[in-house]
């Protein structure tokens, strides 16, 4: 019987702003996705989500002070459960370090409900489309 793998932990963000969500391609450049990396020793869930936004797409801004959701995928044979937060952008920059391997695009909610293959993050885009505003952190 092959063994359950636990998933390994990553932080995301969700970074929105004017209505609209900002996906970033894929590595490969097939996916749209939200920012988002593994989490590290001695690193909180919310500094990781942060600084992958800043990496990944060149925005800065603020947490909503709770996560929005999890949600699971699996990448080459690993799983990963993904903590999201919604990000309220403040500063967008035009290079950013992952510039030359990502774009950025800025989409209606509800359009990019339709872009996003990963069923669970489809599911955490129409939560945050349906969400009242809350507190930030």
């Amino acid at each position: 019987m092959a063994r359950m793998q636990t998933p390994r932990p990553q932080a995301a963000a969700m970074p929105v702003r004017g209505g609209r969500i900002c996906l970033v391609t894929s590595r490969n450049g097939n996916n749209l996705v939200v920012p988002k990396g593994c989490l590290e020793h001695g690193r909180t869930a919310e500094q990781i989500a942060l600084q992958e936004a800043w990496e990944e797409a060149g925005l800065i801004g603020l947490l909503h002070s709770r996560p929005i959701g999890s949600y699971r995928y699996e990448k080459a044979g690993t799983r990963f459960e993904v903590m999201m937060f919604l990000m309220d952008v403040t500063t967008v920059v035009k290079d950013w370090p992952e510039s030359r391997w990502r774009s950025r695009h800025w989409l209606r909610l509800a359009d990019a409900v339709a872009r996003v293959r990963v069923r669970g993050l489809r599911k955490l885009i129409r939560k945050a489309l349906a969400a009242e505003p809350v507190e930030l952190s």
